[in-house]
């Protein structure tokens, strides 16, 4: 297998070389970026690499290769070439370290963040979900004001996430037939709209197009009841309709254990859970 990690920014290059310290892999590891902070990380915890100019290494055990330049900072570089990679088949995988979003926004990065580069590199309109703990997630939105929710969530966005999350489940993790739990936006699921129409107006109808399709769905139901099923193995994966209604309860369960997992892409691509 080659892999091709971008450690990224601040302590991303400590935690990717402590991590490659403690682990015994059988692959061929690519770390791209800027080579100098990078290999100071695995200097200073004493991992074995070797220097290259093409990315991705195939030899088995760790490479670095540099990338960037006064136009094109390394983290991104790094980011760009190893989803090339990835695309043309050079390698199996992606995992990318975190990146100061603000640092590199004043430097010309036109992105929020990893998922949006990514999508736009592969043409793609990515989910972003989390694996790997006793719970599963997929987000219907994310970066933005608590304010914008509400009207970031229309009909066509929950399909696009839970069709996403299905096929995902069945292509990546080989679930065949996936149960998906699909949260409501308000406390107790709108309670028969007495708190809130969201439920009723836009994810029922959106589930109920879903359902005629086949897929095993459930909602929309309360938060804290379709995170204690799916905690309880009744559930593989719950869409959650904003960022901390989702992140909450996997970090309490989970921190540590999951990963970031951009689903929707046709690369494979894992990140730090958040």
């Amino acid at each position: 297998m080659k892999l091709i990690l971008t450690p990224g920014m601040g302590i991303g290059p400590e935690v990717t070389a402590r991590a490659l310290k403690t682990l015994q892999l059988d692959a061929a590891i690519t770390l791209m970026g800027d080579a100098k902070t990078i290999c100071a990380a695995l200097d200073a915890v004493d991992v074995s690499y070797r220097i290259a100019d093409v990315a991705p290494c195939i030899c088995t055990g760790i490479c670095v290769v540099h990338c960037g330049d006064e136009n094109e900072p390394p983290p991104v570089a790094a980011i760009r070439l190893a989803a090339e990679a990835c695309l043309e088949g050079r390698a199996d995988a992606l995992v990318t370290g975190p990146i100061h979003k603000a640092q590199l926004i004043e430097k010309g990065f036109e992105f929020l963040g990893h998922t949006d580069m990514l999508g736009a590199i592969c043409d793609a309109d990515p989910v972003m979900a989390f694996a790997g703990g006793s719970l599963r997630v997929a987000l219907v939105t994310t970066h933005m004001p608590l304010l914008a929710v509400p009207s970031a969530i229309t009909v066509e966005r929950v399909q696009r996430v839970v069709r996403t999350a299905d096929r995902a489940l069945q292509r990546d993790l080989g679930i065949a037939n996936p149960r998906l739990a699909v949260c409501g936006l308000n406390p107790h699921a709108g309670e028969d709209g007495v708190l809130g129409s969201t439920e009723k107006e836009i994810i029922e109808p959106a589930l109920l197009a879903l359902r005629d399709e086949g897929m095993d769905v459930t909602g929309p139901i309360s938060a804290e009841t379709a995170f204690m099923d799916a905690h309880a193995g009744r559930y593989d994966l719950v869409v959650a309709m904003y960022h901390d209604q989702g992140l909450v309860p996997l970090k309490v369960l989970d921190f540590g254990r999951s990963v970031n997992w951009t689903i929707g892409l046709p690369i494979l691509r894992t990140s730090v859970d958040h």
